[in-house]
């Protein structure tokens, strides 16, 4: 590539995130993982336009620093190779002076990036890397990065930070401020928690936009994806059902695709790009947990703002969405993982445990207003509870407020919004 060109282009860019990141709008608590002054490479991964160049953007200013910048998911830059790389690093060096930090933005578009990068950390540079792919960045930290580097995982606002972006104090009591909280509490369950949608007017144009630039730049190109008509159909089905769990056998006859190992190779990409999660059921035995896979959108804009989405109204499942994506969250900084619990009569949603050890039994409850459903969630409760030997549980509801003891479980059953807040 023509080396005055590619200053134009980096020049361009670095005006382009000076725009786009602004300190004050957002504290995320995920900054604070990011050590600049470690020769290990911090690496970002999260679903595209969650926020990761923002936050590495304010953690290298607020450190004030001076570093080189580049975003390989550039158009111009597309045509990249491994060879190219060198005339890159001499252009930051001519633009920046003598440089020790890096933040280099969707790196893994290059191939054979990790050599660059290991090359970089051999020479004790400081470096921060995005990506929007965790596999393909996995299997390339595991291969060449070994022991050199630190993943931070990034998902959309939780609902803290919604609220600090939006300038509602979650600390303050009284009347009107629970009343804003509230109100807060109504727009994040219906928007979301994607940082830019925040702002945008055409919530429905944005999310599609967003969702078809997934399939296209994280799935189709990465994976070279040939039959894409029938990945985005199963993409937008999972986003129409989720929570719900995968079953490929159902999937290949909805989808009319003939392969289930084609159903599972889609379902891995849409992961890998953080377009959905998943989820596994809980169990002492190894075996079972590799079944009945549970599925979770990314962000409940994607359930319910993308043109013929079917997941309007139902408050339940964006609800238990919003809780797996905060404990998810939570349990990342406990080293922690999230599970669901089945029996052929009962179910809990959500179960935090280390190892085989429970720490925590959580169930979803929209609406507890009538007997039945109240009866029915809190004995989801106490099965998971005595199964795991756990002398808790929470039930996280849109308003109700309760704490009740039964077969010598006790059971908190919160408002979703001071749940949210609980930290």
């Amino acid at each position: 590539m023509d080396r005055n060109k590619l200053r134009q282009v980096l020049s361009d860019q670095m005006e382009d995130l000076d725009i786009a990141a602004i300190p004050h709008l957002c504290h995320r608590k995920e900054e604070e993982l990011v050590d600049l002054d470690s020769h290990l490479a911090q690496i970002v991964i999260g679903v595209r336009r969650c926020g990761k160049s923002t936050l590495c953007k304010n953690a290298l200013s607020r450190a004030k620093v001076k570093f080189g910048y580049v975003n390989f998911d550039d158009e111009r830059l597309s045509e990249l190779t491994t060879e190219d790389l060198d005339d890159v690093l001499m252009t930051l060096y001519q633009m920046h002076g003598e440089v020790d930090h890096f933040f280099f933005d969707e790196i893994q578009n290059v191939r054979n990036w990790e050599l660059f990068v290991n090359r970089l950390l051999r020479q004790q540079k400081h470096l921060l890397i995005t990506g929007s792919n965790s596999r393909l960045l996995a299997d390339d930290l595991a291969t060449h990065l070994t022991g050199r580097h630190h993943k931070i995982e990034l998902l959309p606002f939780s609902f803290s930070e919604y609220c600090d972006y939006n300038g509602v104090n979650t600390e303050l009591r009284t009347t009107k401020n629970l009343g804003l909280l509230a109100r807060a509490f109504d727009q994040y369950f219906q928007s979301g928690g994607m940082p830019e949608l925040l702002s945008e007017t055409d919530s429905k144009a944005y999310v599609d936009a967003l969702f078809e630039s997934i399939i296209q730049q994280d799935i189709k190109r990465r994976f070279k994806v040939r039959n894409i008509g029938s990945l985005r159909l199963l993409a937008r089905h999972l986003l129409n059902v989720s929570p719900a769990i995968v079953r490929r056998a159902e999937l290949c006859k909805v989808l009319e695709i003939k392969s289930q190992a084609t159903v599972a190779n889609y379902l891995s990409y849409l992961a890998q790009a953080y377009l959905t999660l998943p989820l596994t059921k809980f169990s002492n035995k190894s075996s079972e947990r590799t079944q009945g896979e549970k599925v979770y959108a990314i962000d409940v804009a994607m359930m319910n703002q993308r043109q013929e989405a079917f997941v309007g109204d139902n408050l339940g499942w964006r609800l238990e969405t919003i809780v797996y994506l905060e404990l998810r969250r939570r349990m990342r900084y406990a080293s922690q993982d999230i599970y669901y619990y089945a029996t052929p009569k009962t179910e809990c949603d959500f179960i935090t445990a280390e190892g085989n050890h429970v720490t925590g039994i959580y169930q979803v409850c929209y609406d507890m207003s009538k007997e039945k459903t109240r009866r029915r969630e809190i004995a989801g409760c106490i099965s998971a509870a005595v199964a795991t030997n756990c002398s808790e549980a929470t039930i996280i509801t849109l308003a109700h407020s309760e704490t009740t003891t039964s077969n010598g479980i006790t059971i908190r059953c919160v408002p979703a919004y001071e749940w949210l807040l609980d930290t």
